[in-house]
């Protein structure tokens, strides 16, 4: 949702550099279409069906990569906002979405190596 919020509000904001708020943008619903790509495939448990993937290990690369490029991508909108109050905003819930990510990037990998281990020990 922090995402959405983010990009809503740079989209309705007066821009003052096109480059850094198309990349904030592009950033944002990538990210937000990824994370809706893995949910749809734990709800309907695609995962089951698709062995040849390591989805532990794709969801955690997602959330890197995803992670790094939305902060910089905050970092960049806010080094330009020039206090427009939508953009500061924007720029706020990008940050928050990065928080987020590192959140779900920790407990993605505890989740995934606990049962790993609690696997292997049966």
């Amino acid at each position: 949702i922090s995402l959405l919020v983010g990009f809503i509000c740079v989209n309705s904001s007066q821009w003052t550099n096109y480059s850094a708020y198309s990349y904030f943008q592009i950033v944002t619903m990538c990210d937000l279409v990824m994370i809706l790509f893995f949910y749809v495939i734990h709800i309907f448990r695609i995962y089951r069906k698709l062995t040849c993937v390591s989805w532990p290990l794709a969801e955690f690369l997602h959330y890197l990569i995803g992670t790094i490029l939305l902060l910089i991508a905050s970092i960049v909108a806010a080094s330009k906002s020039y206090n427009l109050t939508g953009l500061v905003a924007g720029a706020t819930f990008g940050f928050l979405a990065t928080i987020l990510c590192v959140l779900s990037i920790w407990s993605s990998y505890k989740v995934s190596c606990i049962t790993q281990s609690t696997s292997k020990c049966h």
